[in-house]
């Protein structure tokens, strides 16, 4: 591990001359002598954190360090743990694809899309398949059809890859 990672301004680390200050009541002293905020808070047997550098003065606190850099942590892993990032969920076909397995696709396509994932949608064309690539695209319009009950945003248009035909779809924000 490398130490560039930055430490935070307490106790003697605090380079400011004068600090607002917040005692751990939440009472406001207002604008005084660094030192005189330190020997508050080492009579109270806490620690003087800067919590707002970007003032001026800074605004500091009196407050158990520890205490309160376990909670920042905490607070830091519930909201990574409420976030969703929605996966690229992949359905490949081909455009020669029998009705049951058409079904069972569609509804691949929207459990994915109600779990707030995106759907990319590969129909394979091969060798002489490529000519008849229309097909392929009518397939998608019929995708696009039989999904119209369901809340979805087209992000990318069906278009050809190479020798697959491609569309993205994603659910739509309010869903």
């Amino acid at each position: 591990m490398t130490g560039t990672r930055q430490q935070p301004e307490i106790n003697e680390r605090i380079r400011a001359k004068e600090v607002r200050l917040i005692d751990d009541q939440g009472n406001n002293y207002g604008v005084i002598k660094t030192s005189e905020a330190l020997e508050m808070a080492y009579d109270r047997g806490l620690d003087l954190v800067v919590v707002s550098p970007g003032q001026d003065p800074p605004v500091a606190k009196i407050i158990d360090y520890g205490k309160y850099k376990f909670e920042t942590e905490k607070k830091a892993k519930d909201a990574k743990k409420k976030q969703h990032s929605p996966d690229i969920k992949e359905v490949k076909m081909r455009y020669k694809i029998d009705v049951h397995d058409y079904n069972v696709k569609l509804r691949n396509i929207k459990k994915f899309l109600t779990s707030g994932n995106k759907v990319k949608i590969v129909i394979m064309l091969r060798g002489r398949e490529i000519q008849h690539s229309q097909l392929a695209f009518d397939l998608m319009k019929r995708i696009r059809q039989d999904l119209e009950g369901e809340n979805f945003i087209t992000e990318k248009n069906a278009s050809m890859e190479g020798k697959n035909a491609i569309m993205i779809i994603a659910p739509a924000k309010g869903a």
